[in-house]
Order: structure tokens, then C-alpha cells, then sequence
């Protein structure tokens, strides 16, 4: 009797506890949402494109968005889109090849190469814009060039991203790599034959990191691509919607580029979340 007692006082605090968490968490996720909502809601507002003091608009249309289609936002959009695919394509082969090559093979500085690459790695990347910024100058590679410039400076680096891949890699058999090459297959065969197929989720969690960070970079773009529109990607150029002298007449359609800037990012995080969680947990297990 006692222990019956027991067991549905502990069911009672558990459901307490798990009542009071989850309201918690609600209330935190409203507050998180807040903003969002406003940007969405103000995104349709037509009778002014001022700042005003309500949210919901009086008027709704979709005035902003027919503004935006027609204004530069096309230009910084499809920048982005092709800088963010370039880097999430070339990016992707370099730190794979990179954490499997560190996972798999056995080399005379093995270790302190990866202990170099984990220390540089500790430095901001704002020590090296200003010789970034000469050399991409130099090769003419700033401004309306700055998306290849962009892009070559997003790639440059991609190997020191091996840490998540390679601790992934590692919890993959070498057995399997040994049987493919006994039966005659070639090193790169066995990458992207055997070992690809089992780390899914680490490819998937590496394509989604590399193209969501330059997808919403803005130092370093606003350092190089400034001047001219042809080279601005979407945070730069909608950025300069915001000066004092711009903001009355582009603050809705500011509002509007946040939406469709989000749109495809919300979409692709959404539908692969499972993996990628999968692959950030499974690259933890070993370093």
C-alpha cells in the first residue's frame, strides 16, 4: 500500500514538473516568435511604409512584394543564392574528403596538423579581413566582383571544419573499408560507395552549415562588396534600406525581404532537421 502511495505521488510530481516545463518552454517560443510575426505581419501593410506604432496593418496587400520583385533585391537575392550553393557545394567535397582522410589514414604529423587547424581555427576571422580585403583587391575581386571574391574566401578555410565529419567517420567500421579494398576498390570508391552512404546525416548536416552561413553573412560581404549594388548579397543590400534617409519609404519593404530571405532556409532546416541532428549527435561521439 505504501509503495502504491509512493508511486503516484512521484507519477503526480512528475506530471507536475512536466506541466510546468512545457508551459515554460510555450511561453519561451511565443517570445521567441514575437518578432517574427510583427516582420510578417508588417511585410503586408500598405497604407504606410513608415514605422508606425501598431502591428497589425490597417490595409493589407502585397504592394511590398511587388516593390521588392522590381528593385534590386532580385540582384542581392540571386547573389546569395549562388554564392551560398557554390560554398555549400565545394565546401561539403573539401571537409568530407578532408574528415575522411584523417579518420582513415595514419601519416607522419597527423596529429599536429590537426592540433594546428584547432588552434588557428580559435582565431577570429576578423584579424585577417584587412589582408583579405588587399588580396581579394589586388585580384580584382571586391565589389561588383564580389561574389567569386566571396565565395573563394568562404571555400578557402573549409578543411579546419573537419572536427564534426571526422568523429562521425570514426564510428564507422574500418572493417568495411579493408572488405571494399580487398575486392579491388580504389580509396575514393570506398568514400563515396560505402562510407557516404552510411554518414548520411553528416552530409546532410554539412551541406545545411555550409550553405546557411553565407546565406546571412554580413560583416565580411559589407566589407567587400561595398560601393555597388552588382556585388551586394541580401543582408548588405537590405542593409542600406535602413539609412536614415531610406528607411521612411523601404522600412515595409524591408520587412518583406526578411520573409523571403527566410522562406528557403526555414524550408530546407525544417524538412532535414532529422538528420541534421542525427549528424551533429553521431560526429560528437569521438574526436
Amino acid at each position: 500500500m505504501n509503495n502504491e502511495k509512493r508511486h503516484m505521488g512521484l507519477k503526480a510530481s512528475r506530471t507536475i514538473s512536466n506541466t510546468i516545463i512545457h508551459i515554460v518552454l510555450v511561453l519561451i517560443t511565443i517570445i521567441w516568435l514575437i518578432p517574427f510575426v510583427c516582420i510578417l505581419l508588417q511585410s503586408f501593410r500598405v497604407e504606410s511604409t513608415w514605422q508606425v506604432g501598431y502591428v497589425i496593418p490597417q490595409q493589407w496587400g502585397l504592394d511590398n512584394y511587388i516593390a521588392l520583385w522590381n528593385s534590386d533585391f532580385r540582384r542581392w537575392y540571386l547573389n546569395t543564392f549562388i554564392i551560398a550553393l557554390a560554398v555549400a557545394v565545394l565546401q561539403t567535397i573539401i571537409v568530407l574528403c578532408m574528415s575522411y582522410t584523417l579518420s582513415r589514414f595514419r601519416f607522419k604529423l597527423r596529429a599536429g596538423l590537426m592540433r594546428f587547424m584547432l588552434i588557428l581555427g580559435m582565431f577570429p576571422n576578423m584579424l585577417a579581413m584587412i589582408v583579405l580585403y588587399r588580396v581579394l583587391k589586388d585580384l580584382g575581386l571586391t565589389q561588383a566582383n564580389a561574389v567569386p571574391g566571396l565565395i573563394l574566401v568562404y571555400v578557402a578555410s573549409s578543411g579546419m571544419g573537419y572536427y564534426v565529419s571526422k568523429g562521425f567517420f570514426d564510428t564507422i567500421p574500418k572493417s568495411l573499408d579493408e572488405a571494399a579494398r580487398v575486392d579491388g576498390a580504389t580509396r575514393l570508391q570506398v568514400l563515396y560507395k560505402i562510407i557516404l552512404p552510411l554518414a548520411k546525416p553528416i552530409v546532410i548536416y554539412t551541406i545545411l552549415t555550409a550553405f546557411m552561413a553565407p546565406w546571412g553573412d554580413f560583416v565580411l560581404a559589407r566589407y567587400i562588396s561595398f560601393g555597388t549594388s552588382a556585388g551586394m548579397n541580401v543582408a548588405v543590400g537590405m542593409y542600406s534600406w535602413l539609412q536614415q534617409d531610406m528607411i521612411g519609404q523601404r522600412y515595409t519593404m524591408f520587412c518583406a525581404g526578411g520573409v523571403v530571405v527566410a522562406i528557403p532556409v526555414t524550408i530546407l532546416f525544417m524538412c532535414l532537421q532529422k538528420y541534421y541532428v542525427e549528424g551533429v549527435t553521431g560526429g560528437a561521439v569521438k574526436g
